[in-house]
């Protein structure tokens, strides 16, 4: 099994690689939606981390895969401007799939 890093910037891929993550910097919300369904074909894919700035771009499809698919596990990690939203989207993902409120 295989993580793959989806990234806005070099900095993040660059250290992803060097401790043996594969990945592509990405810009447009096309290209984000492209490369997610390709990978979600991908059996040996189990993990896919994705900045917080591309998530942001399709965050409902995300989610929507998330609820309703039980591989690959999508992680949000912080872009490089370390905007510190990723609790927000994990209390949601909780309370929406399980009812609790982690507030």
């Amino acid at each position: 099994m295989r993580m793959y890093l989806l990234s806005d910037n070099n900095d993040t891929l660059m250290g992803m690689r060097m401790s043996g993550v594969e990945g592509v910097v990405i810009h447009q919300e096309h290209e984000v939606r492209e490369k997610l369904d390709e990978l979600m074909q991908e059996d040996d894919i189990a993990v896919i981390l994705m900045t917080s700035t591309l998530l942001n771009l399709v965050r409902e499809t995300v989610y929507d895969l998330k609820l309703n698919r039980p591989r690959p596990l999508i992680i949000e990690i912080p872009d490089r401007h370390g905007n510190g939203q990723t609790k927000d989207s994990i209390s949601r993902y909780v309370k929406d799939a399980i009812g609790v409120d982690m507030k």
